[in-house]
């Protein structure tokens, strides 16, 4: 009997030690991350402030966020002058340069393309997250939707109406492969781009919250 009530009260104890685990460590890591984020951020551009300007010198110790602060302000400048007359001019200068310097020009311009992807809202962004059979029938993907198929492609394919499709590798989706998939055979998904990619990035562990279960299975049934 008595070993009965040790195994129960190690269990409860087992029980809320995890329960408190699962609380504590997503708030850790996501601590531990934004410090290290500022870290490197810190030792990046501190070290190019002028001694004048930096108040560690006054103050005699480093000040955290001091960099992240900098950057912020700095980036904020720039792009308020980047709108003026001369900024515009200025930014045709430096792409005119750019477009004549043979290496530099490709790593840039992809680089500019993946930012301005990424921090701007634009047409070249995911339209919306859908389901695909892929590598073959019956075995279905998660995947995002870039944009309707245009020019050669869409008229090599001649179909009526061809998408162009992301699939994306788990756990890291910025690699993946590029589809051109007839829109009667994409399934579009309710579930926002970014829940999408939280499933993919998480290997299927985070499930978004969906209040009508069976609506993506019947869906898949009813292509058979």
């Amino acid at each position: 009997m008595q070993i009965k009530k040790n195994q129960n009260l190690f269990q409860r104890l087992r029980s809320n030690f995890l329960t408190g685990l699962v609380l504590i460590t997503p708030i850790i890591l996501t601590i531990y991350l934004l410090w290290g984020v500022i870290n490197f951020i810190d030792d990046k551009v501190v070290p190019w402030l002028p001694h004048k300007y930096n108040p560690s010198t006054y103050l005699g110790k480093d000040i955290p966020g001091l960099g992240v602060m900098t950057f912020l302000v700095f980036t904020t400048i720039v792009g308020m002058v980047t709108k003026g007359f001369f900024g515009r001019q200025l930014i045709k200068y430096w792409q005119s340069l750019v477009d004549r310097t043979p290496v530099f020009r490709s790593i840039y311009n992809a680089l500019k393309q993946i930012a301005e992807t990424v921090f701007t809202k634009s047409d070249q962004t995911f339209k919306s997250a859908c389901l695909v059979e892929y590598p073959r029938r019956g075995i279905w993907v998660v995947a995002f939707v870039s944009t309707i198929t245009k020019g050669e492609i869409k008229e090599k394919i001649n179909k009526d109406e061809i998408l162009t499709v992301f699939v994306p590798t788990t756990p890291n989706p910025t690699s993946g492969f590029l589809l051109f998939i007839p829109k009667k055979d994409v399934i579009i998904l309710k579930m926002s781009v970014e829940n999408a990619a939280k499933l993919v990035i998480s290997a299927g562990l985070v499930v978004p919250d969906y209040n009508e279960k069976n609506e993506i299975k019947n869906k898949i049934n009813s292509n058979h």
